[in-house]
């Protein structure tokens, strides 16, 4: 096993951390959580797994730019905003479906709240490691 002390907790506290944000992404429209925090603490462990190895594997992590992320979560928290206009409500206007049953995590509610908040999460967690990575790789240069 090759590596430091650091770089091998690095990557089972990480994956915790990420399945901790998915945890309070699920929960946040019902309970504290949501897409913010959600998003901050999967962004943690993404600098958590840059500061062990390199930006550039957890940008791999990542699978996506963080421009990307940002972008994509734009466009789904502003596709939240109009299902309820095609509807004939007005804009941002809760619309609710049936809740399902998650491990853990008890009932969640399906509804445009939800949509918003991995929209959230997606714009937090671009922004966060889009700052951090450029400060690192600036560093490193």
């Amino acid at each position: 096993m090759n590596g430091s002390i650091f770089q091998i907790a690095a990557r089972p506290i990480a994956v915790m951390q990420l399945l901790l944000a998915l945890f309070l992404l699920l929960r946040g429209h019902n309970e504290p959580g949501g897409g913010f925090i959600g998003g901050l603490v999967a962004a943690a462990a993404l600098i958590l797994v840059a500061m062990a190895y390199d930006t550039n594997r957890a940008k791999k992590w990542m699978g996506f730019s963080s421009l990307a992320w940002i972008g994509g979560g734009l466009f789904i928290a502003m596709f939240s905003g109009f299902i309820p206009v095609l509807l004939e409500q007005p804009f941002l206007t809760a619309i609710w479906g049936p809740a399902v049953w998650l491990p853990l995590v008890e009932k969640v509610k399906l509804g445009t709240p939800l949509i918003f908040d991995i929209g959230v999460f997606l714009v937090v967690v671009g922004i966060t490691t889009l700052i951090i990575f450029t400060l690192m790789d600036k560093e490193e240069a």
